[in-house]
């Protein structure tokens, strides 16, 4: 079965369990005084920390253009699934290195102090 040979190797390049994330918010937003998003997402290969899809920036999808890192875990809490960009699907693969979602305190959208009040007219 060459097609799940592939899809099994295009998963091992894609995910490193070792690295843990790069923080515990966006690093792009937090890079920027009014930076805010609505979820976080995880690289499954480097660690990067990026704001989901439903974010103002989508950082998440933007790091796994620029450096082909194509599968990324959910950094919410209690959330745990992989998704790979290219096969537009979820995927399984191995547990990354802890921790594996932002402080179960936090608000949503975040960060509280950032998030404008008009923050849903703001949203792609």
């Amino acid at each position: 079965m060459v097609g799940d040979q592939a899809r099994t190797e295009h998963l091992v390049a894609n995910i490193d369990p070792s690295v843990p994330p790069s923080g515990e918010g966006c690093v792009d937003c937090l890079a920027t005084p009014d930076g805010w998003w609505v979820h976080l997402r995880r690289c499954a290969k480097c660690g990067h920390v990026g704001c989901c899809d439903s974010s103002p920036h989508q950082h998440a999808r933007a790091h796994a253009h620029a450096t082909g890192h194509d599968v990324i875990q959910s950094f919410e809490p209690q959330e745990g699934c992989l998704f790979s960009y290219s096969m537009n699907s979820y995927v399984t693969g191995p547990e990354l290195a802890p921790p594996r979602s932002h402080p179960a305190d936090w608000p949503v959208p975040g960060p509280a102090d950032r998030v404008p009040p008009n923050w849903r007219e703001l949203l792609p």
